[in-house]
């Protein structure tokens, strides 16, 4: 066995010979101690099984895997909505390859296909697949990930739409079931996502602190699986209260339910949101999610921080709540003024 350094790779390489075959692998380094050291530890039987191993690993094989640590770790949603119809592509384009055989070149021309058609799903799949090819590495499928080369497809990004707190009571006057108004404003006042208020129940709400915990449970998870405190807004609170006075906590467990306690359909609330924003004639882009932009937006605008918004929307990264920064006009103001 004995180390070389080509031009194909930044790399030293490790050649070593199997049953009389010259292999070469790659030692992940270019520093020549480190190479070295690589070289005294390698195991060339060892490195076989582990290359029989990986040709083994199929793509089906590896979705598979792949989704039950996924259903495990990350939410029902990311896995119906991202993960799956990912894959699904992905297959439906290399079908059944082994992992180890999928190259950089394989996605480019998958992402290339699919941007041609979609570019927001170009940036879906490569965002998605990319995060589940590096637990490929981790995992020693595979020793690069095929989407480290290839760049995310540029897509328009537009501020989220939001909307007032009079636009909110123009909503709630074109909606006639108290239950949607109550969810609407339950949601415009606590930034909760749909999904978190469809499975609320009683047990997450502390009317002596003031406050409601999202919790995670056998049944329900959070997004990022990180339970979170919102304080109780006196609409909110009011609105809570009405319901306990007619005994909701004791025929069903979750504060917002159907009738006879089968819990709501979230799609279906979604689209009574969308009529009655039609209805009072707002802009059409305003769907269930822009409650939770508006809540978002009217802190911001009134100088609460972004991490502090950071916690109450449960984001994991403070990356993902700078896209309410545009709305501090009164910093911006003062930044220009220093000049």
């Amino acid at each position: 066995m004995f180390l070389i350094k080509d031009s194909k790779s930044p790399y030293f390489q490790l050649v070593y010979f199997v049953n009389g075959k010259r292999t070469k692998i790659s030692t992940k380094t270019s520093d020549k101690k480190r190479a070295n050291r690589f070289l005294a530890s390698f195991n060339p039987q060892e490195a076989a099984v582990i290359k029989a191993r990986k040709n083994l690993i199929k793509l089906s094989s590896f979705i598979t895997e792949y989704k039950n640590y996924v259903s495990n770790t990350y939410s029902v949603s990311y896995l119906k909505k991202a993960v799956t119809p990912s894959f699904n592509m992905l297959q439906n384009f290399l079908k059944d390859m082994p992992l180890e055989n999928i190259s950089s070149k394989n996605i480019d021309q998958f992402i290339s296909s699919v941007y041609a058609k979609s570019k927001f799903a170009a940036s879906l799949y490569h965002r998605t697949l990319k995060a589940a090819f590096s637990k490929a590495v981790v995992w020693n499928y595979i020793q690069e990930n095929p989407f480290n080369k290839i760049k995310s497809p540029k897509v328009a990004k537009s501020f989220p739409a939001y909307f007032s707190e009079t636009e909110l009571i123009e909503i709630l006057n074109k909606t006639d079931e108290k239950l949607y108004r109550d969810i609407f404003t339950t949601a415009f006042y606590t930034g909760m996502r749909l999904n978190e208020i469809m499975n609320m129940k009683w047990n997450w709400i502390d009317f002596s602190h003031g406050i409601i915990t999202i919790k995670n449970s056998n049944e329900f998870n959070t997004k990022n699986k990180r339970e979170r405190v919102i304080p109780i807004h006196p609409k909110v609170s009011q609105t809570l209260k009405t319901y306990l006075q007619f005994g909701n906590q004791v025929s069903c467990n979750f504060v917002f339910y159907h009738k006879k306690g089968i819990k709501l359909n979230g799609e279906f609330i979604s689209k009574q949101l969308k009529m009655a924003v039609r209805s009072a004639e707002l802009n059409d882009n305003i769907h269930f999610h822009s409650l939770r932009h508006s809540f978002s937006s009217a802190l911001v605008q009134r100088g609460v921080s972004l991490y502090a918004v950071k916690e109450l929307l449960g984001h994991e990264n403070i990356k993902t709540t700078q896209i309410y920064s545009h709305l501090q006009t009164e910093n911006l103001y003062k930044a220009v003024n220093l000049l």
